[in-house]
């Protein structure tokens, strides 16, 4: 049985131990040099940059998130342990875990992060599919004769120079499609790199609870067991037409999905089609001068992801979310795209102005969508708002500057309020 010592990458017949180094990080399978449809997910990704940047941290639970009032980003496993989850309201997981340290996100160190990554993984493949900053698809197909190795040792050296030059660590799915490589890279972490072979697929996926099928939610969940769905093997019970007659298109989809196909490409060149950042408040509050200075700070990031992406966009959304968790949301089409922080803030604060007597509110957020390449922005000028260019060419001359000395080199008045 093909096997591979993933600590010095030795590549060897089945055993409990690596001949060659004599650890017992062995991977073993049958099918383990045939197969190349891989995804990487980082473990617990933005409590490990904070853990390798600050030491301090390394044995303490770690919680990224916001205040009291907003919720969990991410956790390490130390806080898992004690049943701290991802999104769970912050004031749950400190009734769980009240020893944690929590510290705020910080996107630049986690971006600068994925990119080392991603640098990686394009070293390997020309077709890497990133689903976020910390997890992504990869295309290994025909990869062994130019790197001497099959695609299993290559991922296996992947996270090994991960935590070896970056001090970052992930789990790696490994089957021969992305349904079961995804559903692969999170049987073991961290530090995880599961397989899942063609011979085995109907037998493994026998008695899963079909809530691993991704997008499966809460709602389409209950949907299904009122069908008498919980797992894959009753699914496999229905008849093709029966499933797309009570579920749609959904239906036809789970009928391949019960079977462990999943015919979906891994694309290289998907487009992102939206950005977008919200902030929850400690309080809730309907005070136009603070919530005039959370729309810029927003506004901010969006533009500075946007440029950062060399992309602009036509639709500004304002996002607002009630006391009673109701939604609001507002957009507006621009006549022209844009990045500019300082358009953002404008149009989103003019669509406040549309919903300010429906507050107090818990949460704001500023997106831009349908995206175009920036070189189609700013174009024409804004015959209503005369100063509008020079307060853009203000603002790339600023850009420049924080590039230089760092983000909070030149702040503006309404980002204090």
């Amino acid at each position: 049985m093909p096997a591979l010592c993933r600590d010095c990458l030795a590549e060897f017949d089945h055993g409990v131990r690596c001949p060659e180094c004599g650890r017992p990080r062995v991977l073993a399978h049958e099918e383990l040099f045939d197969l190349s449809i891989a995804h990487m997910d980082c473990d617990a990704f933005y409590a490990s940059v904070e853990k390798r940047d600050n030491p301090d941290l390394r044995d303490k639970p770690l919680i990224v998130g916001g205040g009291k009032r907003g919720v969990v980003t991410t956790a390490c496993y130390i806080a898992r342990i004690k049943g701290v989850r991802s999104a769970m309201p912050m004031f749950k997981a400190l009734q769980l875990c009240p020893e944690a340290v929590v510290v705020p996100p910080r996107m630049e160190a986690y971006a600068e992060a994925s990119r080392a990554i991603r640098a990686m993984m394009d070293e390997l493949t020309p077709v890497v599919e990133p689903l976020s900053l910390d997890e992504a698809f990869l295309d290994l197909t025909g990869t062994a004769k130019l790197h001497g190795h099959p695609p299993a040792v290559m991922l296996a050296r992947l996270v090994k120079r991960m935590q070896d030059e970056l001090g970052l660590t992930g789990s790696i799915g490994l089957s021969h499609n992305k349904f079961l490589a995804k559903i692969a890279s999170d049987l073991d972490k961290p530090r995880g790199f599961s397989v899942i072979g063609t011979a085995e697929t109907m037998d493994f996926l026998a008695d899963k609870p079909v809530s691993l099928i991704w997008g499966v939610g809460q709602m389409t969940r209950t949907a299904l067991e009122k069908a008498g769905i919980r797992t894959f093997a009753d699914l496999r019970r229905w008849e093709r037409d029966d499933l797309h007659q009570r579920f749609g298109n959904m239906g036809d989809r789970l009928w391949h999905l019960a079977r462990g196909q999943d015919k979906r490409r891994i694309s290289a060149n998907r487009p992102v089609k939206s950005i977008s950042n919200e902030t929850t408040f400690f309080e809730d509050t309907g005070h136009i001068d603070l919530l005039e200075g959370h729309i810029w700070r927003l506004a901010q990031k969006v533009s500075d992801r946007a440029k950062a992406r060399d992309i602009a966009g036509r639709i500004v959304t304002l996002k607002l979310k009630r006391a009673n968790h109701s939604t609001l949301s507002r957009r507006v089409t621009l006549h022209d795209p844009t990045n500019i922080a300082d358009r953002l803030y404008r149009t989103a604060r003019g669509l406040l102005d549309q919903v300010l007597d429906e507050g107090p509110f818990r949460l704001i957020g500023v997106g831009l969508s349908d995206l175009v390449s920036a070189s189609d922005a700013d174009r024409t000028p804004d015959l209503l708002d005369p100063d509008a260019a020079k307060r853009a060419e203000a603002e790339r001359a600023s850009d420049l500057i924080r590039a230089r000395f760092g983000k909070d080199a030149i702040v503006k008045g309404r980002a204090l309020r």
